[in-house]
Parts: C-alpha cells; sequence; structure tokens
C-alpha cells in the first residue's frame, strides 16, 4: 500500500531504546523485552540511580532505524553518537521537518488534513485514497480532531530520519544526473531545503560535469548518428561499422571526436537557463507549492526548454557542421561560426529551429510520462522502507524514458539535422520543413525518418550509466547530501 510505502507510519509501538550514558556515548540495547515509558521517559530525560542525567531515545521500528539515526548524525565518522553530535542532529532535523510541514501546509493555518496529505502526493504523481489518508493522520493525531499540527508532526517524526514526502524527491531525479546528449528533458524538482542551502546550484555543477564525461565518452557514436541522418540513403546504405571505418580513413581515431567540444561546452548556459526559466514559470503559474503536478512540470518543462533551446540554438548549428566538417576545413569553433556567419548569413544560424522546438513536446512529455509510470509502479510495489529505488532501478528507468522520448522525437530531430547541414552538402536542394519531410517519405519511405537510430540507441545505456557514475562520485566531493 501506498501508505507503507511513502509514510513508514504504520502504527507501530514503540519498542527499542538506545541509551547515552554519562560518558556521552550512545550504547544501543538489543534486548528484546519490551517496557512502557514513563512520562519523564517520554520527555527524554531520567535520572539513573547515581542521579546522573541519561538521554533516552524511544524508538520505533523497523530495526535498521536505530541505525539510521546514528548514521545520520555520526559526523566524525566513528560508528558511535555522543552528545553534541546528537544535539546537532535533533536541531537539524527538526529544521528538515519544519519545512516538510509547511509544503504539506497548503492553507497555511497551521494543521495538516486528509485532503492537504491527498493533494501533496497528487503533486508528486502518487494517487492515494481519502480512507489512506485518514489512517496516515490517525498515526499522528494525538487529540482525535482529525488534523495535526505542528507538535504532533514533530514529536512524531523527531526520530525518523528522512521519511517524507521530500525523500522521493531527493531520490529520484531525473534530469539532472542522466544525459543521453539531448537536453530537452523537464528539469527536476529540487526541495525546499536544497534551495534554502544551496545543494540545487551543487547538483546543477554535477549534472553538468558528468554530461560533459558522458558526451565525450559516447562522442563517436553521436557523429556517427549526424552522418547517417545527413549522408543515409537508400543508395548510400551506412552501417555502424562502415561509418566508423569513414571516419577513421578520412580523419584519422581523433575525428570520432568532431563537434564534441561545442557539444561539451554547451551544457553549462543550457543548463542554467533552463533552470531559471523553469523557476520563473512556475512563478508565473501561480504555484508556490514544492513541487508542481504532472501536467505543470511538462508545460512548465516545456517552455524553459523551448527559452534554453531559443538562446544556444546557434551552438547547436555550430556542432552539427562541426560534426561534417572534413579534414582542414575549419580551423575551429571560432573559425565555423565566422565562416557561415560570411556565406550564409545570421539567417544560418537557426536552421532547423522549428523542428526542434516542435520536438521539445513530444520528448519531454514521453520521457516524463514514462519515468513518473515507472516510479509511481515501483514506489507502489517495492517501496516498504524507502523511496530510494537503487542504482539499477534508477538507470533501468532513465534508460527506458529516455529511449521512449527519443524515439518519438526522432523524425523532428532528423529533419532538424538535415536543416542545419543543408549548405554544406554539396547540391543538396534548401528545403523547408514539410517539404524536407514530404522528400524524406517520397524518396526513401517512412524508413528514411529514422535513419542513424541504431547509433542513438546504442549510447543510451553507455552514456545514462556513465553521467550516474560521475555524478555521484562528484556529489560526494561537492558534500551533495541525499539523504
Amino acid at each position: 500500500m501506498l501508505l507503507s510505502k511513502l509514510w513508514d507510519f504504520a502504527a507501530r509501538t514503540l519498542a527499542r531504546s538506545a541509551v547515552c550514558e554519562p560518558s556521552g556515548q550512545v550504547k544501543r540495547e538489543d534486548q528484546d523485552t519490551e517496557r512502557r515509558a514513563t512520562p519523564q521517559e517520554n520527555r527524554g530525560l531520567v535520572k539513573d540511580k547515581k542521579n546522573q542525567p541519561l538521554i533516552l531515545i524511544m524508538m520505533a521500528p523497523p530495526e535498521n532505524l536505530k541505525q539510521k539515526i546514528v548514521k545520520a548524525g555520526d559526523k566524525d565518522l566513528d560508528g558511535q553518537l555522543d552528545f553534541e553530535e546528537f544535539v546537532h542532529y535533533l536541531r537539524d532535523h527538526e529544521k528538515k521537518l519544519r519545512l516538510v510541514f509547511k509544503s504539506l501546509d497548503k492553507k497555511n493555518d497551521g494543521h495538516i488534513d486528509s485532503q492537504e496529505i491527498m493533494q501533496s502526493l497528487r503533486d508528486l504523481g502518487v494517487h492515494i485514497s481519502e480512507q489512506q489518508a485518514e489512517k496516515i493522520l490517525k498515526s499522528m493525531d494525538k487529540n482525535g480532531t482529525m488534523t495535526i499540527d505542528w507538535n504532533e508532526w514533530r514529536d512524531y517524526h523527531l526520530l525518523h530520519p528522512a521519511d517524507n514526502i521530500p525523500e522521493i524527491i531527493l531520490y529520484w531525479k531525473h534530469s539532472t544526473i542522466f544525459d543521453v546528449g539531448e537536453s530537452l528533458t523537464v528539469p527536476d524538482e529540487f526541495t525546499a531545503e536544497e534551495k534554502q542551502t544551496g545543494m540545487w546550484w551543487r547538483h546543477l555543477v554535477a549534472g553538468g560535469v558528468a554530461g560533459a564525461v558522458s558526451r565525450s565518452c559516447t562522442a563517436p557514436l553521436d557523429r556517427l548518428k549526424v552522418l547517417m541522418q545527413v549522408h543515409g540513403s537508400r543508395s548510400n546504405k551506412m552501417c555502424v561499422m562502415g561509418g566508423f571505418a569513414q571516419m577513421i580513413r578520412e580523419g584519422g581515431i581523433r575525428s570520432l571526436w568532431r563537434g564534441n567540444g561545442i557539444n561539451v561546452i554547451k551544457i553549462a548556459p543550457e543548463s542554467a537557463i533552463k533552470f531559471m526559466a523553469y523557476e520563473q514559470i512556475k512563478r508565473l503559474i501561480g504555484s508556490n507549492q514544492e513541487t508542481l503536478g504532472i501536467l505543470e512540470r511538462f508545460v512548465a518543462g516545456s517552455l524553459a526548454g523551448a527559452i534554453a533551446q531559443s538562446s544556444i540554438y546557434p551552438m547547436e548549428v555550430l556542432k552539427t557542421r562541426l560534426a561534417l566538417r572534413r579534414t582542414g576545413q575549419y580551423s575551429g569553433i571560432a573559425n565555423c561560426a565566422k565562416h557561415i556567419f560570411q556565406k550564409e548569413g545570421l539567417k544560418a544560424f537557426y536552421k532547423g529551429y522549428i523542428p526542434n522546438m516542435l520536438g521539445i513536446i513530444p520528448y519531454a512529455g514521453i520521457d516524463l510520462a514514462v519515468y513518473e509510470t515507472l516510479k509511481n509502479s515501483w514506489l507502489q510495489r517495492y517501496a516498504t522502507n524507502s523511496a530510494d529505488p537503487g542504482v539499477f532501478v534508477l538507470l533501468a528507468c532513465g534508460t527506458i524514458s529516455s529511449s521512449c522520448g527519443q524515439l518519438a522525437s526522432y523524425p523532428l530531430a532528423l529533419v532538424r539535422t538535415r536543416m542545419q547541414a543543408q549548405a554544406s552538402v554539396e547540391g543538396a536542394p534548401q528545403m523547408s520543413m514539410s517539404r524536407l519531410f514530404g522528400h524524406i517519405l517520397r524518396t526513401e519511405g517512412a524508413y528514411g525518418l529514422y535513419r542513424g537510430l541504431a547509433p542513438n540507441f546504442m549510447k543510451v545505456i553507455p552514456a545514462v550509466s556513465i553521467s550516474y557514475v560521475v555524478y555521484e562520485n562528484l556529489k560526494m566531493t561537492l558534500g551533495v547530501q541525499s539523504h
């Protein structure tokens, strides 16, 4: 049930305890005996036989809850929790709980009711019944009002690390982590805590560097895709191995990375513009919620993607021209830009702009829909104690959703690439988008709209895997905490 998956609230009796001895070190009790806590113990402070103060932490199952608290608060990594670390943990966790409480309190009246719980989960794309929401309330409601105030919320959750709605946002980032060479995905949500602590820009930096490494590693497949999109035809049936051999014969091994430089450079401005545009559009939509609903995310993400793509589109044209260049044709990025401007004018830097903008809708929409469907399916079936899906589930969901998005928008991407390359291909007619579509269908059939799809799909799994590994390692280096 969603109840046990999103909150590990279920009515479980308080059982084991961890006792802080006078020495200041937490001693874990592993006895299986249970006893009722006295009022003094419930307040967290009791006296031992020598009248020394003890700190008693009452914990509920699951079994690893004590370990989770020690892990969350253990700053010096000695496997134990001393008094200062425990106090710091309590203060830090109370701040997080207040942020979550505010995000759930839609009416800003200081109380959470069942409708607000349902709405908060609905904003994440997760639907529960009113009966399930009421069960959540009953597990925390002390006075029988069927609402939860701040004190009830804090008292119940203070010793439950990371068991809240933003945990889903923390674990299920998609656009920031995975880079398959296309930047048309809907931006990720960031929790209020991540925005307040500045963790959001560290996520973006880690994602940008991961994307640069990923694109550089898969650049040969990307260049092969561009060559097959532009030069492939019924008379020139270019296969994967033949295409690689042709590139190496013409320019050597280094030629496999043509166009990669500009492809990496454009990551930073595009990511920054998209993130800022997304946050502004959220405000224009009028949402002050921590997360948007699926439809709102799609609209806001698509508009943000369109703004970002419009801003850096000349770099997309340069990438295609540099990937298609012959040995010695251009000395570098600046020389290529100068050559295009002098021969074709400023308009050339926006060739293929319309199919590129149209491609955002099917790519972003299907990628988001598939990812959210897979995410919710996993949460409903397997998220018993945590929203953490693990590496393989996250990679599988990212790979499948990205592949579906690319497949849906691929014909538009192919037409865009051919329009960008028209002037650089000798004897190629200058066609509009609609005429080019018709020409490809007449001369090559529907198959012609999917030329280059094989190397494009071949790079998805390595691109997703590499970007994830680099992202996770950089995240630790930058001090980003996901728990």
